[in-house]
């Protein structure tokens, strides 16, 4: 009995320390188009090392000359930048895992780890060569579609570079691109840098599995509704659901990428009509909030979190009608907007800012008079 017990609780250890290193993988994002046209991009970003300084956002000027990472050092792809863009950063570094250029085009790179495999490193090519890094900035600094990105992929070679400026963490990564037009892929590039594009369904994206294996497993799932359950009729017992939501029985609720891909698909083709991009910014924002991860929820076992390992630092939402790119961090749920339309990007300095404005929550205080009248 104690040999069973002692089995159990190390399959169940087992099951634990699994969930926690999926867990670590947690970016979820989705898409939501309004009535007047608006497309809106929208993400939670998490990183499983601890605080990766996503509250700091990167403006990049029109013009800019950049030149590209190899494992030999700066010595990769050079190109001039056409458009300029802002873009979250991480670790005080002018890479982030999610930005918007000032034609409306987005690029966010999402944690892939297993299946993640770039091209081999060939000094003879090291002039076409380039970071993920890089590669993030290239497309958005280049382009001003989805369909410019499909017909330019073959121009650059993706490789592996150990980045130390990064905590240290490898950067196995797939790419979500999406324009104002509403059209939507991710970019895998797998077995040994073979570049694979998906249409993005509804414009969600997760972590691992690769992407044709997410839209397989949506096929579990038919039997999801909004519709509640009809009421039973068992050998004369009335047998009814308990309340509203019960067609949507099943829909997963745990944060593995798998559970997250399922649960943002059913929630975004469920979204009610939306009149404007502005109200579809803040649906996104709403529905995102079934994505946040809670600092501890990803504590290791038995030990307290001591920093903000694998929960949610950022959520943006991206407007690619109007060029708006919205966010709130976990240091301030106060939605913060940079307006790109607003910008000259052939004069403004490349520069970073924090976005959380010395990391305080904002609370307004509202006052009762004694009339009842309030403000």
């Amino acid at each position: 009995m104690k040999r069973k017990m002692t089995r159990r609780v190390a399959w169940m250890a087992g099951v634990l320390l699994a969930a926690q290193q999926a867990l670590a993988l947690a970016c979820t994002g989705i898409s939501l188009r309004s009535e007047d046209g608006g497309v809106v991009v929208a993400r939670t970003v998490e990183w499983a090392l601890g605080d990766a300084k996503h509250n700091q956002i990167v403006v990049f000027p029109r013009g800019k000359s950049y030149r590209a990472q190899t494992p030999d050092g700066m010595n990769g792809k050079t190109w001039t930048g056409k458009h300029g863009l802002v873009s979250v950063s991480a670790y005080d570094q002018p890479y982030g895992p999610d930005a918007m250029n000032e034609k409306g085009l987005y690029v966010g790179v999402y944690y892939f780890p297993g299946y993640a495999e770039y091209k081999q490193y060939d000094k003879r090519h090291a002039a076409d060569s380039m970071s993920v890094g890089d590669f993030m900035q290239w497309l958005l600094s280049s382009f001003e579609t989805v369909e410019e990105v499909r017909r330019n992929l073959d121009k650059v070679r993706v490789v592996d570079v150990k980045d130390p400026r990064f905590g240290g963490a490898p950067l196995p990564f797939h790419w979500k691109i999406a324009d104002p037009t509403g059209a939507s892929i991710v970019i895998e590039m797998v077995n040994g840098g073979e570049v694979k594009v998906y249409d993005a369904f509804r414009g969600v994206i997760a972590n691992s599995p690769t992407y044709d294996w997410h839209l397989t497993n949506l096929r579990n799932y038919l039997n999801l509704s909004t519709q509640p359950a009809a009421p039973l009729n068992i050998d004369g017992r009335a047998v009814a659901p308990f309340g509203g939501g019960s067609g949507l029985v099943g829909l997963p609720g745990d944060f593995t990428p798998p559970s997250r891909f399922v649960r943002a698909a059913v929630l975004t083709a469920t979204a009610r009509p939306l009149p404007t991009a502005v109200e579809a910014v803040f649906e996104a924002f709403r529905i995102l909030d079934g994505f946040n991860i809670p600092v501890g929820l990803t504590a290791a076992r038995g030990k307290t979190a001591q920093d903000i390992e694998s929960a949610t630092q950022i959520t943006t939402a991206s407007d690619l009608k109007n060029r708006r790119y919205y966010f709130h961090t976990m240091n301030s749920r106060e939605v913060r907007m940079i307006d790109l339309a607003k910008i000259d990007f052939g004069a403004v300095r490349e520069q970073m800012i924090d976005g959380d404005e010395g990391r305080r929550h904002t609370v307004r205080e509202i006052t009762i008079r004694p009339s009842g009248a309030a403000r």
